[in-house]
């Protein structure tokens, strides 16, 4: 696993096929097809999505959205944070840490982040040092978040 390296995606068609073989893993709550779609303007556009390339074949991706200190309602002090979604393996490469490189990637930029965990990976969650946040009726919408902090940074209270 060593010489493999996580990568921005470019927004390309290529790109949309490879997205195409998550989808057909039956994953499609996870499927960046439509983000991509969405998000499709040219190859040097900014991509919220990375990837782990074997070879030629993407074989686990993730997207990484920066929120905005203004908008956050789980950290104290306020601060940016990433909003990590979509985090998949193709299962033939699933448990020989490809996720965990993804995961260990986001955390590189020292900042909170925030996720919602597919059901059955709170046990892959919380070996990477997530934590379940404290529920918040109007701010989680009947979502169960995990965040990580670095150090330096604390949940929010709720009163």
């Amino acid at each position: 696993m060593n010489e493999v390296s996580v990568q921005k995606l470019l927004i390309n068609y290529k790109t949309l096929e490879e997205f195409k073989l998550f989808k057909e893993y039956g994953n499609q709550e996870l499927s960046m097809l439509e983000d991509l779609q969405n998000n499709f303007v040219e190859n040097d556009s900014e991509s919220p999505f990375y990837g782990i390339y074997y070879g030629e074949t993407l074989i686990a991706r993730m997207s990484l959205y920066k929120v905005e200190k203004k908008y956050d309602k789980y950290f104290e002090p306020r601060h940016d944070y990433l909003e990590l979604w979509k985090l998949e393996v193709l299962p033939h490469y699933q448990g020989k840490g490809y996720g965990e490189k993804l995961v260990n990637f986001a955390k590189s930029y020292q900042l909170p982040i925030k996720t919602n965990p597919r059901i059955n990976s709170h046990g892959f969650w919380e070996k990477m040092g997530f934590q379940k946040a404290k529920y918040e009726m109007e701010r989680d919408f009947g979502q169960n978040p995990l965040i990580w902090l670095p150090e330096g940074i604390h949940e929010k209270n709720i009163h």
